[in-house]
This record gives structure tokens, sequence and C-alpha cells, in this order.
């Protein structure tokens, strides 16, 4: 337990850093909001959760980030958008996060409801000759 709290610890901390870092240095702004994205938090639960459960629970944790992911890209739209209506910093934030979980919800369950209706649909097969449906498993 302590093992996977230091390593999280330090690749998410580390990633902050280097962020931080090319912010500071970098005659190039844009490689800090660049770094500032870094999947470190998923790479790290990808990692962790494959080394306790094995290959097939972390490619589950890695196709899960895919919905965070989408909501990252409206939590960016968010902020930038409400930094250039508003400038208001915190308040872009706040609104950033709660449109970045809303939005990997809304994604996910659109996704397993899309998912559902493929597999009830493939497991109807309608006999042609006799009109009769018979139900595949």
């Amino acid at each position: 337990m302590y093992k996977d709290l230091l390593i999280r610890f330090t690749l998410g901390g580390a990633a902050v850093m280097i962020s931080y870092l090319i912010t500071v240095l970098s005659p190039w702004k844009i490689l800090a909001g660049i770094f500032a994205a870094f999947p470190a938090v998923m790479i790290t639960a990808v990692l962790m959760m494959g080394i306790a459960s094995g290959s097939k629970k972390a490619a589950k944790i890695a196709n899960g980030s895919v919905f965070g992911m989408i909501g990252g890209v409206v939590c960016v739209a968010t902020v930038w958008t409400v930094l250039q209506v508003s400038g208001n910093w915190a308040l872009s934030i706040v609104l950033g996060l709660l449109f970045w979980l809303g939005s990997s919800i809304i994604v996910s369950s659109l996704r397993d409801r899309l998912k559902s209706v493929r597999e009830n649909k493939s497991s109807i097969k309608v006999n042609i000759h006799s009109g009769i449906q018979v139900r595949h498993k």
C-alpha cells in the first residue's frame, strides 16, 4: 500500500515539476501547457493495476481513461472560454473541473448504451423463411 502511494506521488510530482520547469525555463511557453496535460495519473494507475492485478485489469483502467481524457478536452475548452469571458481564473478552474467530470460520465454512459444496443441487435436474428425470431447468445 505505501509502495503504491510512493510511486503515485513520485510520478505525479515529477510531472508537475517538469511542467513548472518548462514554464520557467523554456522560451516556448506553449510547451508548459502541453506538459501540464501529461497523463501521469493514468500511466501510474495502469502501472499500479498491472503490478497488483495483471494486464487484463490494467487494460480496463486504460480503457476507462479514454473517457477522462475526452473530459480533459472539455475541461480545457471550458477553462479557456471562461477565462476569455470573465478573466476569473478561480471560476474557470472550478467550472472546468465540473465540466470534466460531467462530460466524462456522459461519454462513458453513452458508450455503454451504444454498446448494449449493438449487443441486443446482434443477438436477435430473424429467420427470413419462417419469420421466427431466434435469440443467439
